[in-house]
């Protein structure tokens, strides 16, 4: 019998790091959860005690912490793990992309949809792909110019010029981002772009931040 590689080994070794991560990490998250619960425990007390408001406000700050802590790790084991896609034909892209725009868009600051009149179908998780689009988009509000830089966000949704059974999705009007916030997890929202960067990969299309637009491109039925 002739020896496992190096290159086994160590691939066998990363995967089994992998699988020992993600279990670290859904501990960490359990852990956090519980002292969620007895900071809210003492929240109640204060409130019941008539303590001061800064108290109050340094427990709920607490709270809101251990919350986004728990998003993240939650975040970063569904990272971990291989996604599963239950795809759905008939998913329309440019519906998804119009209804996501009209929530997000304010008085102040209004974002824009630019699509074509005809459907973008394609056989998509809804679910999942909804869920990254969302997080993209909240990343872009984030970080689209200030108001005196003319702070409006345009979302465009088209058929892809070269690539007919491609539909692709930009994000412009940002403002310059000096790291890729789909290839970091230097916060909360690098940690959501990377898993909506790997679920769009999942289905076979791609993400990327270049030249302050964000862009994404996704298949089409044929």
């Amino acid at each position: 019998m002739k020896p496992l590689s190096t290159r086994t080994a160590d691939g066998s070794t990363l995967q089994e790091l992998g699988r020992a991560s993600i279990q670290i990490v859904h501990d960490l998250k359990n852990q956090l959860n519980g002292l969620k619960l007895y900071a809210t425990f003492l929240r109640r007390r204060i409130e019941k005690g008539d303590r001061p408001e800064d108290e109050q406000q340094t427990i709920i700050k607490l709270i809101s912490g251990l919350d986004r802590a728990a998003n993240d790790l939650s975040t970063i084991v569904q990272y971990g793990r291989e996604i599963e896609l239950k795809k759905q034909p008939g998913f329309d892209i440019q519906k998804v992309i119009r209804s996501m725009c009209s929530q997000l868009s304010d008085s102040s600051f209004p974002v824009i949809c630019e699509s074509t009149p005809d459907p973008l179908m394609g056989d998509l998780d809804s679910s999942q792909l909804t869920d990254a689009l969302n997080w993209i988009s909240a990343v872009a509000l984030k970080h689209r110019r200030t108001e005196e830089e003319d702070g409006q966000i345009t979302v465009s949704v088209k058929r892809d010029e070269t690539h007919d059974d491609q539909a692709t999705i930009e994000w412009s009007g940002l403002a310059a981002i000096d790291h890729d916030p789909f290839r970091s997890f230097v916060g909360s929202d690098e940690i959501r772009m990377s898993l909506a960067a790997k679920i769009v990969e999942a289905h076979g299309g791609w993400a990327e931040y270049e030249d302050r637009c964000i862009r994404v491109t996704l298949p089409l039925s044929q």
